[in-house]
């Protein structure tokens, strides 16, 4: 709940009262769940690896080419066997979560085969992420938190409505 009130809050500048009906707490909860999740962040010690950004990449981009090419033995690979995977898909209610390499992997391996997408890698809160795009226009955003060379945590924004509020200038969007 904390991470989700800080990075709602943010990265997506979404009003505490709507953060409060997602995680079930009232608007001040929210804000302080927010400020906590902040000052742990700022006083957080992060090691070395997590900022080799091209290592990071390079991570992201092994599970994105295994995704495409089916490979499930591969998205594994890259997975954390405890991965968490969180999607925000608006709506009422909290975001589903999603937990383990092999979960994940089919989760992964069903949306690849839905249609394809131009995969766009971008920065997001310092970290690789990717815009999913179809028919030029954004429908998704990805955040990965990667440590020792394997993704521990995936979050996906698809609400419509706060993809379509995001600055994608830098990505041609």
């Amino acid at each position: 709940a904390e991470r989700l009130a800080f990075v709602l809050r943010d990265m997506f500048a979404v009003p505490f009262d709507e953060i409060a009906r997602i995680v079930g707490r009232s608007p001040d909860a929210t804000r302080q769940l927010a400020s906590r999740a902040r000052r742990r962040i700022q006083g957080a010690e992060v090691p070395t690896q997590h900022t080799d950004r091209a290592r990071q990449r390079r991570v992201v981009d092994a599970f994105v080419a295994a995704s495409r090419d089916g490979d499930f033995d591969a998205l594994v690979s890259v997975l954390h066997p405890d991965v968490l995977l969180r999607v925000d898909a608006g709506g009422p209610g909290a975001p589903p979560e999603v937990r383990g390499a092999a979960a994940v992997a089919n989760r992964s391996l069903m949306f690849s085969r839905l249609g394809a997408a131009e995969r766009l890698a971008v920065v997001v809160n310092g970290a690789p992420g990717l815009v999913a795009v179809r028919d030029g226009r954004p429908f998704s955003l990805l955040a990965f938190t990667v440590v020792d060379d394997r993704i521990v945590e995936i979050d996906i924004l698809s609400d419509p409505e706060r993809v379509g509020r995001l600055d994608l200038s830098m990505v041609g969007l």
